[in-house]
């Protein structure tokens, strides 16, 4: 698949003569034709440091499948505009295409909200191909911006947070992300959604004793006991938390269930997968304490230990994966001034995101930053993911306009 997939492996230069809907259209299809699932961004990390490189008057380097490049010249304020390069694996929907009006494929919503539009089908279009194509667009016809400009194109957002592109940057070269405010260019239909919830994935643990199940009584059943964990799950309420103005909604879930090594076999372990997503108000220890307890101890890769506390008080946990959550930062002047020019330009406020996101990475740094991109985050990993072109040209002339002199 990726290796046929891969023929196209350039982005092909903007024409001075072309529109900025021809262009955006053109870069959107071609980074769209590059197979780019998490673990295989490489090609298209290539097409798009040799773009990048190109231009001619950026400072271009490289870590992995990161491209980063500068466009620094002592204007007083630096943003960094970022976005990642990897997708979720296909599902019957690469490769793309060009869905003209009337296409039965494109959904009735979009088909409603862009009346008349190409739009563009397949994975990636969304999250976030379409906002990585507007940035590759800017970087190519910025030349008098108002702010020292970063452009960041990452590999591996769509899996574990140890193999994030960005996280890997930061550790390894800390000198090369700094500023004022960033823009992470997730999905937001082109409005502006501050901060992030944050996320912790643990395994409740279970233990028995294994016997035949015909002899069931000389055992101990571990998948029964975890019904006391669904019980506790199912009697969950999910909260609402106002944060700086902005209302996030918490969610604690099982996501993965297994246990059982045969059908005649009693188990003796049993795991429930949960993923907690908490509100900006909570450090990641605050949110672990709420699950399991202060003392519980449990750490990434230090194996199971007893929640002392917590909605699991009792059982027995293992962490997986940990993301802190960042706040909103709507106070800062970069973000007011965006936010206005977004409010004008689409009517809407700004929102809570509720998914995780790089944006905590910058928070992390002290750096304001806020989500912005072109597409509907709801369609972001659907097997009919789609964006229409005007999403891209208008994400393109709003952030033209609010970056120039």
């Amino acid at each position: 698949m990726a290796g046929m997939a891969n023929e196209q492996q350039m982005i092909d230069p903007v024409d001075p003569d072309e529109t900025a809907q021809a262009a955006l259209s053109r870069i959107f299809a071609q980074i769209m034709g590059m197979y780019s699932v998490s673990d295989d961004e490489g090609p298209l990390a290539d097409a798009v440091e040799i773009f990048l490189d190109s231009l001619g008057r950026l400072r271009v380097r490289r870590h992995g499948d990161t491209v980063i490049a500068d466009d620094i010249a002592g204007r007083g304020q630096h943003v960094v505009l970022a976005g990642h390069l990897d997708t979720v694996p296909v599902a019957d929907n690469f490769p793309p295409r060009w869905l003209e009006p009337g296409d039965p494929l494109i959904r009735e919503d979009i088909a409603q909200e862009h009346p008349g539009e190409r739009v563009m089908w397949g994975r990636g279009a969304t999250d976030m191909k379409a906002s990585d194509a507007v940035l590759l667009y800017l970087a190519a016809t910025l030349r008098e911006p108002k702010y020292d400009l970063t452009y960041i194109l990452y590999d591996h957002e769509e899996v574990s947070a140890d193999k994030n592109g960005l996280r890997r940057l930061i550790e390894a070269h800390p000198d090369w992300v700094g500023g004022d405010f960033a823009i992470i260019a997730e999905p937001t239909s082109c409005g502006i959604e501050g901060g992030c919830n944050g996320t912790i994935r643990f395994d409740v643990v279970t233990h028995g004793v294994a016997a035949h199940s015909a002899r069931a009584w000389m055992g101990d059943n571990a998948i029964h006991k975890a019904a006391e964990v669904l019980d506790r799950l199912q009697a969950y309420e999910p909260q609402d938390v106002l944060v700086d103005g902005l209302t996030y909604r918490e969610g604690v879930n099982a996501t993965l269930i297994s246990g059982g090594t045969g059908t005649n076999v009693i188990p003796d372990e049993c795991r429930v997968h949960v993923n907690y997503r908490f509100a900006p108000d909570k450090t990641l220890e605050q949110a672990k304490a709420l699950m399991m307890g202060q003392e519980c101890g449990a750490q990434l890769g230090n194996g199971e230990h007893k929640a002392t506390g917590g909605m699991f008080a009792g059982f027995d946990i293992e962490m997986r994966d940990e993301s802190p959550s960042a706040r909103p930062g709507m106070d800062s002047p970069l973000t007011t001034s965006l936010a206005a020019l977004v409010k004008e330009r689409t009517g809407r406020d700004p929102q809570a995101k509720f998914g995780w996101t790089d944006v905590a990475r910058f928070a992390q740094l002290g750096i304001p930053a806020v989500n912005l991109g072109a597409g509907s985050a709801l369609l972001a990993h659907k097997r009919d993911e789609q964006a229409a072109i005007s999403d891209l040209t208008l994400l393109a002339d709003i952030l033209q306009e609010w970056l120039s002199a």
